[in-house]
């Protein structure tokens, strides 16, 4: 290291052998990624002599790349920025005790308390006509008050300790959470990587360490990471829509328009470019420092206006102070309000729009973006809230009317100055029983177990290669009634080999040897498939001595590489005689065409090389290539014939047919197969030059299904999931491998259809449009769909989601790994990406990516979905049977004896530190096997099932008869004073109501246990010693209850039990394992149906869903006391969205609140305006709020020979 800094010393002005200064600065490279088209190639020819010379200009070389030396990348990191954009601090710990700080129950009982600590410090003289004689509602019947008055300070404090240990521990979950997601977020960073030259090789170099002068291989369905020139493109698309909002894809070229920008999709094509802009100064950093100025200046204007007055619009200074934040040497620090009103797209005009239409969206997307669960959770928390303002309004109303009739009608006191103090105190003591009710009233851990049970499940997840995006695909995948899966390398392995072939009319397998064929032949189709792939893929040596060779790139090409190796050639020596860049045109694969063709030079011409799918590329055959390597002719029947003899036989047996084919253009004289030429083709004229052409050779190729996955697919059959097919691939193919995967049964009633039958059976014959009435009467029977497109998929699973003719409404699981799946990823309710295959905007468009590829890793995430389900119904069924308890206690206790059994703390004690350890406890239950083997609940299915109501309401009658019995008989039962005398405000503890309070703990700790089994199973306790956590909580707490009873004194208004007493506790509450037992036998189908918030018709769902959306658009938090859970969730949610991917424009300020630390992950900033963003839907939707005509219907798949 020192010798490296002297020699940094000695030469300043070299770095790594060259000069330090570069011959392009970084307010040049910027200006220049601000052109478009021709303007920008004009910019790059007459002012930088073109992008070879920019090379030279930046020290790089266009093909070896750069050096990959430490200290040149640093230097560059230095001069010209780094790909990074620095995230936005996360919020500090105090800032999350404010925020938990803001809850609107916890404010009140906070107030309450402290109007009880001060009031317990305040001393009324005494009243001379009464003397010494209190009167009875504030000293005991003993007269033994004095200690409890004197200590009277310690309940307010107690109770304001309690809420700072809520507030502290809700606080710190959010801290802990929030580490988590970036610690997530970082690992999805560096998943992605992107090929770049160095030194001569293509490496894998994650986004992050692009700099300025790298090289880099861009490809169909990548998702740029930098802005950068075109040095060397073949047939290059790019969806520029989430810059300019076009949805036209853009030809991009070095002799067209040679800039690419950051954030873009490559539809099409593949090329090199060098790279020009990173970070900051890429055209996604600049779009977000704009986004960002925006927004910090929208929230300034708000306030301004508020002072203002409504009248007073500053929206012209907003643009030029944004303009002018930017202004760092680009052009849009240049941009002028003018500018702005031009019909060319700007960014600026962008972020205009954006501002426009967010608050139209809000409602729209607030609605969609719900999860099956959230909306559940909703409509339940707001139902409990009713119930729980009603009872503590109640309460506080009966105990004030009672003591005021009492006091002043039936006694006739005066209401004196003297005794105002007193009176207050009691009144204070009322409305903190009140409040206190409302607190047990809603579930105060549900939102905790529900952040919990997703994030313990996330993690769990990631062992099982399934990377969760989106947090609550994780529940609603446990909810899936159907997956449609694609089948190569989901179902399969994904590892293509060639294993028969059929050249000059015979079969070989797999193949010939090359010195077997006539020469001229064998010349021509080892060239065909070495030049027409992607130069890309390869094979290489295998990791290990005798393993099989590893297949990079393109697996079908893989396989034909493979084909040309077996016969005992090198494709590498072919690729360096004709390397990539002499190639004269390539028409790229894509699902239109379903094959690649490739023009080259030849002696006296030009050579097409085409590869595809067999009957697609047989149809453009008009000659065929005889085993003497002489063409023949090769009319239509000749093609059926060979259809049915080569092509269906292999399709039969599972293979996969490509057929290799050509076509010379000559000059001079043709031969019959051959194409003679004065002027050079027009190669934009695709369907003239890929037509007359010569077949060489079908070879079969084969992807062996996964050993696991007829067992998968047999578990989702047991657990209620129908699993489709969807492919690209030949129908006898697809028939061939899903019987093989058990998808197809004999005996079994389905249909398997290709895409053009399908599209006849659901559109209208007269109009062509889809009609749900006709889908319906056709996916319930499909298990396979061949030969379709990515619209076809879209459509089959908007189809099956909108469907309403089955009773609980399908929820449908995707897998996708096309550029174009992404619709179909969007729309379904959870999307998997391929992790290995699948494409930068498959993988965006998706709420989980499979890091395997592999079918079962869906299935297990099917049974962590169901158990994360389960586990927030198992904590619904242990918290509301609390909550039921507990309220009715407080209130019955304040009907009858003007108190309640259980005090204030000791209610606070139950539900919010206890129910919250028993969230985690509950919360963290592993799955098991038995989650697989019921039908899934649907989407309108109860959240709390016939079963759980049986098991609440069991609970809380045995529960409620016990302390009933306590509170009227105990003191006989257990020969001790009676509590109910003396219900004054300092009233001493005594041990009838401790009592009491310790048996509703035990009876509340034992159904916890209870509480682990929520479909009537009778063993509650299998499967305990699998989740320690539960183990040590419950432990725990029975530990901390014995000390608060014994120890807790007036903190916790306890006196310390003798060991019978314990005995007895522990034996009532053992009692409801017992109880439970008997409940259980109870048959569910004989009791009366319990109509529950989450139980309504689609009618009500809608319009519930609606109002859901109202309310988490509504900014004045507190206003709907009721949903104080739900708010909790929605809080603790936020630290959701820095786990979050997709950005629409609907969540800009989100987006502030999120950890970014690369350029890559701002490409959803800008998908607002792109197709992954508005998702195209049928003539028939009812969706009337999302655009019918979408881009994502003009674009081609751009995956090679990949079969979705």
């Amino acid at each position: 290291m020192a010798t490296d800094k002297n020699m940094a010393a000695a030469t300043p002005d070299m770095v790594d052998g060259r000069p330090a200064e570069y011959g392009l600065t970084l307010k040049e490279l910027r200006e220049l990624m601000e052109h478009r088209g021709a303007e920008g190639l004009q910019l790059i020819q007459t002012k930088y002599n073109g992008v070879l010379d920019m090379c030279k200009k930046l020290y790089t070389s266009p093909n070896e790349g750069l050096s990959g030396n430490p200290a040149d990348l640093e230097h560059r990191r230095l001069i010209f920025g780094s790909n990074v954009i620095p995230p936005k601090a996360p919020k500090s710990f105090l800032q999350l005790v404010w925020e938990a700080l803001q809850d609107v129950t916890l404010i009140i009982l906070m107030v309450a308390a402290i109007i009880s600590l001060g009031l317990s410090f305040y001393k009324p003289p005494p009243d001379p006509g009464q003397g010494d004689n209190e009167p009875e509602y504030y000293e005991g019947a003993d007269g033994d008050s004095s200690v409890e008055e004197a200590a009277g300070w310690i309940d307010g404090l107690a109770i304001l300790v309690a809420v700072a240990v809520v507030v502290l521990v809700t606080a710190f979950n959010d801290w802990s959470k929030e580490k988590q997601f970036r610690g997530l977020q970082n690992k999805i960073e560096c998943e992605h990587k992107f090929l770049t030259i160095r030194g001569g090789e293509v490496l894998q170099i994650s986004v992050g360490d692009l700099v300025v002068g790298d090289i880099c291989q861009v490809k169909y369905g990548d998702l740029l990471p930098a802005d950068g020139v075109v040095i060397q493109s073949n047939d290059l698309k790019v969806d520029e829509s989430s810059l300019t909002g076009e949805s036209d894809h853009v030809k991009k070229g070095e002799a067209t328009d040679p800039l690419l920008l950051s954030g873009t999709h490559v539809m099409e094509g593949s090329g090199k470019m060098l790279v020009t802009a990173v970070g900051p100064n890429s055209q996604t950093g600049i779009i977000f420092a704009l986004l960002g100025a925006s927004h910090e200046e929208e929230e300034k204007e708000k306030k301004k206006k508020k002072e203002k007055g409504p009248n007073n619009s500053a929206s012209d200074t907003d643009i030029d102070s944004v303009v002018s934040k930017t202004n760092t040497g680009n052009s849009h620090a240049n941009i002028n309000k003018h500018d702005l009103n031009k019909n060319t797209p700007t960014i600026p005009e962008e972020v205009e729009a954006s501002a426009k239409e967010e608050e139209e969206e809000k409602k729209s997307s607030s609605r969609k973006e719900k999860s099956v669960l959230q909306s559940k959770l909703t409509r339940l928390a707001i139902q409990i809230g009713y119930a729980g303002t009603a009872i503590a309004v109640l309460t506080v109303i009966i105990l004030i009317v009672k003591f005021s009739v009492t006091e002043f009608v039936i006694k006739k006191e005066e209401w004196t100055a003297e005794k105002t103090g007193r009176y207050l105190e009691l009144f204070v003591k009322y409305f903190i029983i009140g409040v206190t009710v409302l607190v047990v009233a809603v579930p105060e851990g549900l939102p905790l177990a529900v952040t919990l049970a997703l994030a313990y499940s996330v993690k769990k997840m990631m062992k099982d290669n399934n990377l969760v995006r989106h947090l609550d695909a994780c529940e609603t995948m446990g909810n899936a009634t159907a997956i449609c899966s694609d089948k190569t390398g989901t179902l399969t392995t994904n590892r293509m080999t060639s294993v028969k072939s059929y050249i000059g009319g015979k079969f070989s397998t797999p193949a010939p040897r090359f010195n077997e064929l006539e020469s001229k032949l064998g010349q021509l189709i080892i060239r065909s498939i070495a030049i027409n792939s992607g130069y890309t893929s390869k094979n290489m040596p295998p990791d290990q001595e005798g393993g099989l060779p590893k297949q990079v790139g393109n697996k079908t090409e893989c396989a034909l590489l493979g084909f040309v190796t077996e016969m005992g050639q090198s494709y590498d020596s072919i690729r360096s005689e004709v390397p990539e860049e002499v190639l004269v045109k390539v028409y790229t694969f894509n699902s239109s065409r379903k094959s690649m063709s490739t023009v080259v030079n030849i002696e006296n011409g030009y050579r097409v090389f085409s590869k595809g799918a067999s009957e697609i590329i047989l149809k453009k055959c008009d000659f065929i290539m005889t085993a003497e390597g002489k063409p023949k002719s090769f009319n239509v029947r000749e093609q059926e014939k060979m259809v049915q003899e080569v092509i269906e036989p292999m399709a039969s047996d599972g293979l996969r047919t490509i057929c290799i084919a050509y076509k010379d253009y000559v000059k001079g004289n043709a031969e019959m197969n051959e194409v003679n030429y004065d002027a050079d083709p027009d190669w934009e004229d695709e369907n003239h030059i890929i037509a007359g052409l010569t077949c060489l050779c079908v070879i079969g190729i084969e992807d062996p299904v996964r050993d696991e996955v007829p067992q998968a697919i047999k578990k989702c059959k047991a657990a209620g999931i129908c699993v489709r097919m969807v492919t690209g691939d030949n129908v006898n193919t697809a028939r061939s491998i899903a019987t093989k995967c058990g998808i197809l049964k004999p005996g079994e009633d389905f249909l398997v259809l290709e895409g053009k039958e399908f599209n006849r059976l659901i559109r209208d014959p007269s109009s062509g449009e889809v009609r749900q009435e006709l889908l319906d009467d056709v996916w319930p029977r499909l298990r396979v769909l061949a030969r379709s497109s990515p619209q076809d998929k879209y459509i089959l699973v908007k189809g099956i989601i909108d469907s309403k003719i089955t009773s609980n409404r399908e929820v449908v699981a995707v897998t996708g790994d096309g550029t174009n799946d992404g619709p179909a990823l969007k729309k379904a309710d959870v999307g998997f990406a391929m992790g290995i295959s699948g494409t930068d905007v498959a993988k965006e468009a998706s709420d989980i990516i499979l890091t395997d590829d592999n079918f079962t890793s869906i299935v297990k995430a099917v049974m962590w979905g169901r158990n994360v389900y389960d586990s927030i119904a198992k904590f619904l069924q242990f918290q509301l049977t609390v909550n039921v308890v507990a309220v009715l206690v407080a209130f019955f206790g304040a009907c009858i004896i003007n108190d309640s059994p259980l005090k204030a703390i000791q209610m606070l004690w139950v539900n919010l530190i206890m129910d919250t350890l028993a969230s985690l406890a509950l919360a963290t239950e592993l799955p098991s096997a038995e989650l697989l083997e019921r039908k899934p609940y649907g989407r309108t299915t109860a959240l709390i099932s016939s079963t759980m109501w049986k098991n609440i309401l069991g609970g809380a009658i045995y529960q409620l008869v016990v302390i009933f019995v306590l509170l009227f008989a105990g003191p006989e039962l257990f020969q001790i004073d009676d509590g109910k005398i003396n219900t004054s405000v300092h009233a001493p503890s005594t041990q009838h109501f401790t009592i009491i309070f310790n048996s509703f703990v035990m009876m509340t700790l034992f159904n916890e246990v209870n509480a682990r089994k929520i479909h009537g199973q009778r063993n509650v306790v299998i499967g305990l010693q699998r989740n320690p956590v539960f183990v040590v909580i419950w432990i725990g707490t029975m530990i901390s209850q014995i000390i608060i009873v014994q120890f807790g004194g007036i903190a916790f208004h306890t006196k310390g039990l003798t060991l019978e007493q314990w005995f007895w506790c522990i034996f009532l509450g053992v009692g409801t394992l017992l109880w439970a037992q008997i409940v259980t036998c109870i048959p569910t189908h004989r009791l009366p149906v319990i109509k529950c918030p989450c139980m309504k018709d689609e009618e009500e769902h809608h319009h519930e869903d609606l109002i859901d959306g109202d309310i988490a658009n509504d900014d004045r938090r507190g206003q709907i006391l009721w949903v104080r859970g739900l708010t909790r969730l929605q809080q603790q949610i936020r630290v959701v969205n820095a786990f979050q991917m997709d950005l629409d424009s609907t969540h800009m300020d989100s987006y502030d609140k999120r950890s970014r630390p690369s350029v890559i992950s701002l490409q959803s900033l800008q998908a607002q305006r792109s197709g992954i963003a508005k998702k195209p839907i049928l003539a028939s939707s009812p969706e009337v709020d999302e655009s019918p005509s979408s881009p994502w219907f003009g674009r081609s798949e751009s995956i090679p020979y990949a079969d979705e």
